[in-house]
C-alpha cells in the first residue's frame, strides 16, 4: 500500500485569476504581493518536478505582471522544476507575459492569447466644462505635473512623451515573449507584436503556444491517471 502511494506524481497547481494589478479593497485581482507566497509554497513541494499554472487574465498593470513571471522563472531555477502553463478563457496582454513564464504553454481552442502591445486611454473634457461654465484651475511646481490632464486640450509634447514610454513598456514586453518562445515564435505570417489577439488554434500555428489541452487532461497523459493534482490559489474574500 505505502510503496503504491510513493509511485504517485504530485503537481502543485496554481491558479491565477483576474485583473492584474491592486484592484480594490477586497482585491480579488493578481498582483506580485497577494501572489508570492502561493507561488513560493507551490514551488516548495519537493516531490514534485514541475508546477502547473493556469492564468486567467486579460491583462493590467506590466509592473506587476513582470513582477509575477520574474518570479516564478527564479523559483523554476532556483528549485529546479520545470513550469507548464495553462491558458484558461484568455491569456492577453499581461496575462499572456506572465503566462510566458512557462517552459510549455497550453489552451483551449477557444482562448484568446496575445494582444502584445501597451495601451493608456482617457477622455477629454475641454468642450463639456465650457458648456456648463465651468474654470479649470491647474497650479504645479514643474512644467509637465499636469501632463494628459483630461480637461486641459491635448499637447503634441505630453502625447510625444507617452509615446516613447509606452514604446519602452513595448520593447520590454517583446523581450520577454521573444526569451520564452525563441524559435517556436511564425513571425513571417502576421506582425505578433501588434496588441493584436487570436484564438488558441491560431495562437499554436503562430508559436505562442505550444499545444492545445486543458490542465486535468494534460498533467494526466505526463504524470499517469493517478497524479495527484495539489491545488495553490488565493481565497476569496467574500463581500458582506
Amino acid at each position: 500500500m505505502f510503496s503504491f502511494l510513493k509511485k504517485k506524481k504530485i503537481v502543485p497547481h496554481v491558479k491565477l485569476n483576474g485583473i492584474i494589478g491592486n484592484v480594490g479593497k477586497f482585491k480579488q485581482g493578481i498582483d506580485f504581493s497577494g501572489q508570492e507566497d502561493i507561488i513560493s509554497k507551490a514551488f516548495s513541494v519537493k516531490k514534485a518536478s514541475c508546477v502547473a499554472i493556469s492564468i486567467n487574465s486579460p491583462g493590467g498593470s506590466p509592473v506587476q505582471s513582470h513582477l509575477i513571471y520574474n518570479f516564478i522563472r527564479q523559483q523554476a531555477k532556483k528549485n529546479k522544476k520545470k513550469v507548464i502553463v495553462f491558458a484558461e478563457d484568455v491569456a492577453a496582454s499581461g496575462g499572456y507575459l506572465i503566462a510566458c513564464a512557462g517552459d510549455e504553454i497550453y489552451s483551449n481552442s477557444s482562448s484568446i492569447i496575445g494582444s502584445i502591445g501597451v495601451i493608456y486611454s482617457s477622455f477629454g473634457f475641454t468642450e463639456l466644462i465650457k458648456k456648463v461654465g465651468v474654470e479649470r484651475r491647474v497650479h504645479t511646481a514643474g512644467k509637465n505635473k499636469s501632463t494628459l490632464d483630461p480637461f486641459l486640450e491635448e499637447k503634441k509634447e505630453d502625447i510625444e512623451r507617452l509615446k516613447n514610454i509606452q514604446l519602452d513598456l513595448h520593447k520590454d514586453f517583446i523581450d520577454v515573449v521573444e526569451k520564452s518562445r525563441g524559435s517556436k515564435l511564425k513571425k513571417t505570417e502576421v506582425e505578433l507584436f501588434s496588441g493584436e489577439f487570436w484564438s488558441g488554434s491560431k495562437a499554436k500555428d503562430l508559436g505562442l503556444i505550444d499545444e492545445i489541452g486543458d490542465a486535468g487532461q494534460v498533467l494526466r497523459e505526463k504524470f499517469g491517471d493517478n497524479v495527484v493534482i495539489k491545488k495553490f490559489e488565493k481565497i476569496k474574500r467574500m463581500v458582506k
